[in-house]
Protein backbone atom coordinates (compact mmCIF):
# COMPACT_ATOMS: atom_id res chain seq x y z
CA UNK A 1 0.00 0.00 0.00
CA UNK A 2 1.69 3.19 -1.07
CA UNK A 3 1.95 5.99 2.01
CA UNK A 4 -0.09 9.59 1.32
CA UNK A 5 1.53 12.46 1.03
CA UNK A 6 4.30 13.06 3.86
CA UNK A 7 2.68 15.64 5.97
CA UNK A 8 2.08 15.80 9.27
CA UNK A 9 -1.51 15.68 9.09
CA UNK A 10 -1.85 13.06 6.93
CA UNK A 11 0.40 10.58 8.75
CA UNK A 12 -1.93 11.39 11.84
CA UNK A 13 -4.86 10.43 9.37
CA UNK A 14 -3.10 7.65 8.21
CA UNK A 15 -2.23 6.21 12.07
CA UNK A 16 -5.44 6.76 12.45
CA UNK A 17 -6.55 4.85 10.04
CA UNK A 18 -4.46 1.67 10.71
CA UNK A 19 -5.64 2.05 14.60
CA UNK A 20 -9.59 1.48 12.88
CA UNK A 21 -8.35 -1.23 10.90
CA UNK A 22 -6.84 -2.93 14.18
CA UNK A 23 -9.99 -2.51 15.82
CA UNK A 24 -11.95 -4.09 12.97
CA UNK A 25 -9.28 -7.51 13.24
CA UNK A 26 -11.48 -10.76 13.70
CA UNK A 27 -10.73 -12.95 17.22
CA UNK A 28 -9.00 -15.81 14.47
CA UNK A 29 -6.24 -13.25 13.20
CA UNK A 30 -5.60 -11.34 17.01
CA UNK A 31 -4.58 -15.24 18.26
CA UNK A 32 -1.96 -15.24 15.64
CA UNK A 33 -0.37 -12.21 17.16
CA UNK A 34 1.65 -11.90 20.39
CA UNK A 35 0.51 -8.70 22.31
CA UNK A 36 0.78 -7.52 25.56
CA UNK A 37 -2.24 -7.94 28.20
CA UNK A 38 -4.64 -5.19 27.90
CA UNK A 39 -6.30 -3.20 30.54
CA UNK A 40 -10.47 -3.87 30.58
CA UNK A 41 -12.41 -1.57 29.29
CA UNK A 42 -16.00 -1.26 29.50
CA UNK A 43 -16.83 -2.84 26.04
CA UNK A 44 -14.11 -5.98 26.76
CA UNK A 45 -14.89 -8.75 27.18
CA UNK A 46 -13.25 -11.59 29.89
CA UNK A 47 -12.12 -14.41 28.11
CA UNK A 48 -13.98 -18.00 28.30
CA UNK A 49 -11.54 -20.52 29.87
CA UNK A 50 -11.74 -24.06 28.33
CA UNK A 51 -11.96 -26.81 31.07
CA UNK A 52 -9.24 -28.94 31.75
CA UNK A 53 -10.95 -32.09 31.70
CA UNK A 54 -14.03 -32.58 29.64
CA UNK A 55 -16.48 -35.27 30.85
CA UNK A 56 -18.35 -37.79 28.14
CA UNK A 57 -21.15 -39.64 28.44
CA UNK A 58 -20.75 -42.67 31.45
CA UNK A 59 -19.66 -46.05 29.34
CA UNK A 60 -18.77 -44.29 25.80
CA UNK A 61 -15.35 -46.10 25.94
CA UNK A 62 -13.54 -43.92 23.48
CA UNK A 63 -10.73 -44.42 21.63
CA UNK A 64 -10.03 -41.85 18.88
CA UNK A 65 -9.96 -38.05 18.48
CA UNK A 66 -10.41 -35.27 15.95
CA UNK A 67 -11.62 -31.48 16.12
CA UNK A 68 -12.21 -29.04 13.98
CA UNK A 69 -13.15 -25.73 14.36
CA UNK A 70 -13.56 -26.38 18.46
CA UNK A 71 -15.99 -29.46 17.76
CA UNK A 72 -13.90 -32.62 18.96
CA UNK A 73 -15.20 -35.65 17.32
CA UNK A 74 -14.86 -39.00 19.41
CA UNK A 75 -15.65 -43.15 18.40
CA UNK A 76 -16.45 -45.67 20.91
CA UNK A 77 -14.76 -48.89 20.68
CA UNK A 78 -18.20 -50.20 22.17
CA UNK A 79 -20.56 -49.97 19.61
CA UNK A 80 -18.73 -47.17 17.31
CA UNK A 81 -21.28 -44.04 17.73
CA UNK A 82 -19.57 -40.90 17.07
CA UNK A 83 -20.03 -38.48 19.91
CA UNK A 84 -19.30 -34.58 18.70
CA UNK A 85 -18.24 -31.77 21.33
CA UNK A 86 -17.98 -27.82 21.74
CA UNK A 87 -14.44 -27.96 23.59
CA UNK A 88 -15.05 -24.36 25.29
CA UNK A 89 -18.46 -25.06 27.24
CA UNK A 90 -17.92 -28.89 27.24
CA UNK A 91 -21.43 -29.61 25.84
CA UNK A 92 -21.97 -32.86 23.53
CA UNK A 93 -24.42 -35.22 21.86
CA UNK A 94 -23.90 -38.49 19.81
CA UNK A 95 -24.36 -37.70 16.23
CA UNK A 96 -24.03 -40.95 14.51
CA UNK A 97 -25.32 -44.55 15.85
CA UNK A 98 -22.74 -46.57 15.93
CA UNK A 99 -22.39 -50.05 13.74
CA UNK A 100 -22.70 -52.67 16.38
CA UNK A 101 -18.67 -52.39 15.99
CA UNK A 102 -15.57 -50.11 17.30
CA UNK A 103 -14.91 -46.71 16.15
CA UNK A 104 -11.19 -45.97 17.21
CA UNK A 105 -8.90 -43.62 15.51
CA UNK A 106 -10.33 -40.86 12.99
CA UNK A 107 -9.99 -37.77 10.61
CA UNK A 108 -11.94 -34.79 9.96
CA UNK A 109 -12.30 -33.65 6.51
CA UNK A 110 -14.95 -30.87 5.64
CA UNK A 111 -17.91 -32.36 6.40
CA UNK A 112 -16.71 -36.22 6.55
CA UNK A 113 -14.94 -38.15 9.41
CA UNK A 114 -12.54 -41.34 8.15
CA UNK A 115 -13.14 -43.77 11.05
CA UNK A 116 -11.03 -46.94 11.67
CA UNK A 117 -13.26 -49.75 12.64
CA UNK A 118 -11.00 -51.95 14.77
CA UNK A 119 -11.85 -55.81 14.68
CA UNK A 120 -14.72 -55.52 12.31
CA UNK A 121 -11.49 -54.92 9.44
CA UNK A 122 -13.23 -52.20 8.08
CA UNK A 123 -13.42 -48.75 8.15
CA UNK A 124 -15.65 -46.03 6.99
CA UNK A 125 -16.79 -42.24 6.15
CA UNK A 126 -19.39 -40.86 7.99
CA UNK A 127 -21.38 -37.37 7.30
CA UNK A 128 -21.05 -34.77 10.58
CA UNK A 129 -23.77 -33.08 9.24
CA UNK A 130 -26.37 -35.76 9.38
CA UNK A 131 -24.68 -38.91 10.75
CA UNK A 132 -25.37 -40.52 8.26
CA UNK A 133 -22.78 -43.98 6.70
CA UNK A 134 -21.77 -42.06 3.54
CA UNK A 135 -19.14 -45.64 2.91
CA UNK A 136 -18.08 -48.65 4.40
CA UNK A 137 -14.80 -50.53 2.98
CA UNK A 138 -14.71 -54.38 3.84
CA UNK A 139 -10.53 -53.96 3.77
CA UNK A 140 -10.13 -57.76 5.21
CA UNK A 141 -11.84 -60.74 5.89
CA UNK A 142 -8.53 -62.28 7.43
CA UNK A 143 -7.71 -61.91 11.63
CA UNK A 144 -7.30 -57.75 12.38
CA UNK A 145 -7.66 -54.61 14.01
CA UNK A 146 -7.56 -51.58 11.74
CA UNK A 147 -6.47 -49.01 14.24
CA UNK A 148 -5.71 -45.68 13.17
CA UNK A 149 -5.95 -43.24 9.85
CA UNK A 150 -4.64 -39.87 8.28
CA UNK A 151 -5.65 -38.27 5.40
CA UNK A 152 -2.74 -37.17 2.97
CA UNK A 153 -2.84 -35.07 -0.27
CA UNK A 154 -4.98 -37.27 -1.88
CA UNK A 155 -6.21 -40.54 0.20
CA UNK A 156 -7.51 -41.46 3.47
CA UNK A 157 -4.66 -44.13 4.96
CA UNK A 158 -5.47 -46.78 7.48
CA UNK A 159 -3.39 -49.36 9.64
CA UNK A 160 -3.88 -52.54 10.96
CA UNK A 161 -2.13 -53.32 14.15
CA UNK A 162 -2.61 -57.25 13.35
CA UNK A 163 -1.71 -57.33 9.83
CA UNK A 164 1.76 -55.79 8.23
CA UNK A 165 -0.08 -53.44 5.67
CA UNK A 166 -1.75 -50.52 5.32
CA UNK A 167 -5.07 -49.61 3.10
CA UNK A 168 -5.43 -46.25 1.07
CA UNK A 169 -8.80 -45.21 0.09
CA UNK A 170 -8.98 -42.49 -1.95
CA UNK A 171 -10.87 -39.71 -2.16
CA UNK A 172 -14.05 -38.99 -3.69
CA UNK A 173 -17.03 -36.42 -4.07
CA UNK A 174 -19.10 -39.81 -4.09
CA UNK A 175 -17.91 -41.68 -0.89
CA UNK A 176 -19.09 -45.09 -1.97
CA UNK A 177 -16.53 -45.00 -5.58
CA UNK A 178 -13.31 -44.35 -3.21
CA UNK A 179 -10.94 -46.95 -4.10
CA UNK A 180 -9.46 -49.15 -1.93
CA UNK A 181 -5.86 -50.62 -2.28
CA UNK A 182 -3.53 -52.47 0.57
CA UNK A 183 -0.01 -51.67 0.62
CA UNK A 184 2.00 -54.38 2.32
CA UNK A 185 4.70 -53.11 4.92
CA UNK A 186 8.49 -54.18 3.97
CA UNK A 187 12.03 -52.91 4.50
CA UNK A 188 12.77 -52.51 8.16
CA UNK A 189 9.18 -53.80 8.99
CA UNK A 190 9.10 -57.07 11.30
CA UNK A 191 5.74 -58.04 12.24
CA UNK A 192 4.98 -59.99 16.13
CA UNK A 193 2.14 -62.23 15.76
CA UNK A 194 -0.53 -62.37 18.01
CA UNK A 195 0.34 -58.16 19.64
CA UNK A 196 -0.51 -55.50 18.47
CA UNK A 197 2.05 -54.13 15.39
CA UNK A 198 1.34 -51.04 13.37
CA UNK A 199 -0.83 -48.33 15.63
CA UNK A 200 -0.62 -44.67 15.07
CA UNK A 201 -0.10 -42.73 11.80
CA UNK A 202 1.03 -39.33 10.53
CA UNK A 203 2.21 -37.34 7.68
CA UNK A 204 6.01 -37.27 7.97
CA UNK A 205 7.07 -33.18 8.28
CA UNK A 206 7.86 -32.76 4.29
CA UNK A 207 4.17 -34.30 4.00
CA UNK A 208 5.70 -37.18 1.63
CA UNK A 209 5.87 -40.11 3.45
CA UNK A 210 4.03 -41.91 6.59
CA UNK A 211 5.30 -42.46 9.92
CA UNK A 212 4.04 -45.57 11.64
CA UNK A 213 4.29 -46.40 15.53
CA UNK A 214 5.09 -49.97 16.04
CA UNK A 215 3.31 -50.12 19.75
CA UNK A 216 5.44 -53.44 20.87
CA UNK A 217 9.05 -52.11 20.26
CA UNK A 218 8.76 -48.67 20.37
CA UNK A 219 10.07 -48.36 17.03
CA UNK A 220 8.66 -45.36 14.69
CA UNK A 221 8.96 -46.16 11.14
CA UNK A 222 9.20 -43.75 7.55
CA UNK A 223 7.15 -45.82 5.57
CA UNK A 224 7.19 -44.74 1.46
CA UNK A 225 3.75 -44.95 0.28
CA UNK A 226 4.32 -45.94 -3.29
CA UNK A 227 5.75 -48.98 -2.33
CA UNK A 228 5.56 -49.47 1.85
CA UNK A 229 8.87 -49.88 2.36
CA UNK A 230 9.10 -48.66 5.66
CA UNK A 231 12.71 -47.44 7.38
CA UNK A 232 13.33 -47.04 11.32
CA UNK A 233 13.56 -43.73 12.15
CA UNK A 234 16.54 -43.04 13.98
CA UNK A 235 15.32 -41.53 17.84
CA UNK A 236 19.07 -42.56 19.16
CA UNK A 237 17.82 -44.28 22.49
CA UNK A 238 14.32 -43.22 22.43
CA UNK A 239 11.79 -46.36 21.91
CA UNK A 240 8.12 -45.27 21.77
CA UNK A 241 6.86 -48.16 23.42
CA UNK A 242 3.09 -48.20 23.75
CA UNK A 243 2.93 -45.88 21.57
CA UNK A 244 -0.60 -45.05 19.93
CA UNK A 245 -2.02 -41.80 18.20
CA UNK A 246 0.54 -40.03 16.88
CA UNK A 247 0.52 -35.97 16.20
CA UNK A 248 2.71 -33.85 13.98
CA UNK A 249 2.99 -30.25 14.05
CA UNK A 250 4.95 -28.93 11.81
CA UNK A 251 8.46 -30.62 12.91
CA UNK A 252 7.31 -31.34 16.46
CA UNK A 253 6.15 -35.11 16.94
CA UNK A 254 3.54 -36.06 19.66
CA UNK A 255 3.53 -39.84 20.45
CA UNK A 256 1.01 -40.76 22.81
CA UNK A 257 2.35 -43.76 25.34
CA UNK A 258 -0.61 -45.11 26.38
CA UNK A 259 -0.26 -47.37 29.44
CA UNK A 260 2.29 -45.43 30.28
CA UNK A 261 -0.23 -42.22 30.70
CA UNK A 262 2.47 -39.90 28.80
CA UNK A 263 3.28 -38.00 25.80
CA UNK A 264 6.96 -38.18 24.29
CA UNK A 265 7.30 -34.88 22.36
CA UNK A 266 10.12 -35.49 19.46
CA UNK A 267 11.88 -33.26 17.51
CA UNK A 268 12.07 -34.36 13.79
CA UNK A 269 14.25 -33.22 11.25
CA UNK A 270 12.62 -32.03 7.41
CA UNK A 271 11.51 -35.41 5.88
CA UNK A 272 11.38 -37.89 9.54
CA UNK A 273 14.26 -39.53 8.82
CA UNK A 274 15.88 -38.36 12.45
CA UNK A 275 14.60 -37.10 15.79
CA UNK A 276 15.21 -36.94 19.31
CA UNK A 277 13.06 -36.72 22.65
CA UNK A 278 12.45 -32.72 23.94
CA UNK A 279 10.13 -33.74 26.29
CA UNK A 280 7.80 -36.14 27.98
CA UNK A 281 4.31 -34.81 29.21
CA UNK A 282 3.00 -36.58 31.76
CA UNK A 283 0.35 -36.23 34.50
CA UNK A 284 2.77 -33.82 36.34
CA UNK A 285 2.36 -31.81 33.56
CA UNK A 286 -1.01 -30.77 33.50
CA UNK A 287 -3.31 -28.51 35.06
CA UNK A 288 -4.71 -28.79 38.70
CA UNK A 289 -7.20 -31.45 38.93
CA UNK A 290 -6.07 -33.27 35.33
CA UNK A 291 -5.65 -36.61 34.83
CA UNK A 292 -4.30 -39.38 32.50
CA UNK A 293 -5.90 -43.04 32.55
CA UNK A 294 -4.41 -44.68 29.48
CA UNK A 295 -4.41 -41.46 27.15
CA UNK A 296 -4.62 -42.82 23.13
CA UNK A 297 -4.95 -40.64 20.79
CA UNK A 298 -4.55 -36.59 20.40
CA UNK A 299 -5.63 -33.77 18.59
CA UNK A 300 -4.43 -30.16 18.77
CA UNK A 301 -6.92 -26.67 19.03
CA UNK A 302 -5.12 -23.35 19.72
CA UNK A 303 -2.59 -24.32 21.80
CA UNK A 304 -4.03 -27.05 23.94
CA UNK A 305 -3.49 -30.94 22.90
CA UNK A 306 -6.86 -32.36 23.99
CA UNK A 307 -6.82 -36.82 24.70
CA UNK A 308 -9.15 -38.99 25.58
CA UNK A 309 -8.81 -41.48 28.28
CA UNK A 310 -9.79 -45.07 27.46
CA UNK A 311 -8.58 -46.49 30.75
CA UNK A 312 -8.25 -50.17 29.34
CA UNK A 313 -8.75 -52.41 32.12
CA UNK A 314 -11.25 -50.74 34.61
CA UNK A 315 -13.63 -53.80 36.22
CA UNK A 316 -16.86 -52.79 34.28
CA UNK A 317 -16.08 -50.34 31.00
CA UNK A 318 -19.60 -50.22 29.97
CA UNK A 319 -20.53 -47.75 33.36
CA UNK A 320 -17.41 -46.41 33.74
CA UNK A 321 -16.73 -42.63 33.63
CA UNK A 322 -14.98 -41.06 30.52
CA UNK A 323 -13.12 -38.11 30.02
CA UNK A 324 -10.96 -35.65 27.54
CA UNK A 325 -7.67 -34.19 29.33
CA UNK A 326 -6.35 -30.66 27.91
CA UNK A 327 -3.07 -30.21 28.15
CA UNK A 328 -1.98 -26.67 27.56
CA UNK A 329 0.97 -26.32 25.15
Amino acid sequence: MTMPDHTRASRRRWRAALTCAAVGLTSAALTATVVAPAVATPHSRPATARPNEIALPAGFQPEGITVSHGTAYLGSRGDGDIYAVNLRTGRGRVISQGPGTASVGLKVARDRLYVAGGASGTGRVVSTRTGRTLASYPFTTAGSFVNDVVLARHAAWFTDSLQAQLYRVSYARKASKAKVTTTALTGDWVQTEGVNNANGIALAPDGRSLLVVQSNTGFLFRVDPRTGVARRVDLGSTLLTNGDGLLVQGRTLYAVQNRDNQIAVVRLNAHGTRGRLTDTLTTADLPAGARFDVPTTVAAYRGSLYLPNARFGIPDATTADYWITRVPR
